[in-house]
């Protein structure tokens, strides 16, 4: 096996590992048991499996992503949700936790309205989403930013490592949509500004090694 490029930018075409037991994620190809990179990006190895996670590009919807949007129509079933996509998603009635009265849909979502919600089925109605678990529904108050939406997986960390460790430094609330919008809240602008350079500091570094463990010292310059 040659030696495994994990955590480094790879581009398209080079070979990132060979074995006959590993297996081609993401991004990549198997091809006489080399795998190689199909597109931009930084190696990730989990187990066997060898994805490209992407650092440059558009936003792709996933079935099961988080996403930030914000409520741009109402229907007479749902609410029209832009996500930054080609095009807009859309929340039913029946994906909302509580009995919503037609009459009043306003009450619960209006027209500016900025939501947390879960893409649940993409397909050729185009984009149905949720708000159905907890903790997901409409965003009150805070700071709401963009970033690369290819870097939210760094953002977010692995099981949710780095944004929690942001969370732990800054006391705010985060929310990360992987559509590259994120939401914060602190108790003071101060706390919700360190928040938003944390961010912004691992999305310009996210291809480096050993971020998560440089993260808290990089708090700790900054006071």
């Amino acid at each position: 096996m040659t030696e495994e490029k994990n955590r480094q930018i790879i581009i398209p075409g080079e070979i990132i590992a060979e074995g006959d037991d590993l297996l081609p994620g993401e991004g990549t190809r198997k091809e006489d048991g080399k795998i190689i990179a199909k597109i931009y990006g930084l190696s990730e190895r989990n187990e066997n499996l060898i994805r490209i996670i992407p650092i440059t590009g558009v936003y792709h919807p996933k079935r099961g992503n988080t996403v930030i949007g914000e409520v741009i129509g109402l229907t007479g079933n749902g609410w029209l949700i832009d996500v930054g996509y080609a095009e807009n998603a859309f929340l039913s009635l029946m994906e909302v936790p509580r009995y919503v009265d037609k009459n009043a849909m306003k009450e619960v979502f209006d027209i500016g309205d900025i939501i947390l919600a879960k893409i649940w089925s993409i397909g050729g109605r185009g984009i149905d989403l949720s708000v159905k678990l907890r903790g997901f529904g409409k965003l009150h108050d805070g700071m709401i930013f963009e970033v690369n939406a290819n870097k939210t997986p760094r953002i977010i960390g692995k099981e949710g490592s780095m944004v929690t460790l942001i969370k732990d430094k800054t006391g705010c609330n985060i929310s990360v949509g992987q559509n590259g919008l994120v939401w914060v809240k602190g108790e003071t602008i101060e706390k919700e500004l360190l928040a938003r350079k944390a961010v912004k500091y691992i999305e310009e570094n996210s291809a480096k090694e050993g971020l998560t463990e440089e993260i808290p010292a990089w708090f700790e310059g900054q006071q």
